[in-house]
């Protein structure tokens, strides 16, 4: 993945090459354009204090957390003008993320540029996530 230059796809989403580990997830997080990366990088590190048995993938050019043998728990992905964070069992959780999915169980939280998102009741988002059993996507 060294000296990976990603395309960018419609929205400004990095294309990555499927793969299992940090080093995908961290060319994608590199490859995410402008105020995203910081996001990407806030993210990752913050998922990393609060799920310290995180697996990581890149799966149809978005990072996936999980747990091993209990599934995938969170993705994120970038729009043109926010990051799509994907809780894939986010009805579960307490609160719930504000943004619904068609998919029952899933929920969405979107970051914007100018956004200081609480990092309190994400850190308790992942915690919960990361708890439940998770989603086997692939």
């Amino acid at each position: 993945m060294a000296g990976l230059v990603a395309k960018l796809l419609s929205g400004g989403n990095p294309q990555i090459p499927k793969g299992d580990g940090d080093a995908p997830v961290q060319a994608y997080i590199t490859a995410m354009p402008g105020w995203k990366r910081e996001v990407g990088r806030h993210l990752d590190a913050l998922i990393e204090r609060n799920v310290p048995d995180v697996r990581r993938a890149v799966r149809w050019n978005s990072p996936f957390y999980g747990i091993e043998d209990r599934g995938w728990f969170l993705s994120f992905h970038c729009f043109t003008r926010y990051v799509k964070v994907t809780f894939l069992n986010g009805a579960s959780l307490r609160p719930a993320p504000p943004v619904e999915s068609k998919h029952e169980q899933v929920r969405y939280f979107h970051i914007y540029e100018d956004d200081e998102p609480d990092e309190d009741l994400l850190a308790d988002w992942l915690r919960q996530a990361s708890a439940f059993p998770g989603e086997d996507l692939f």
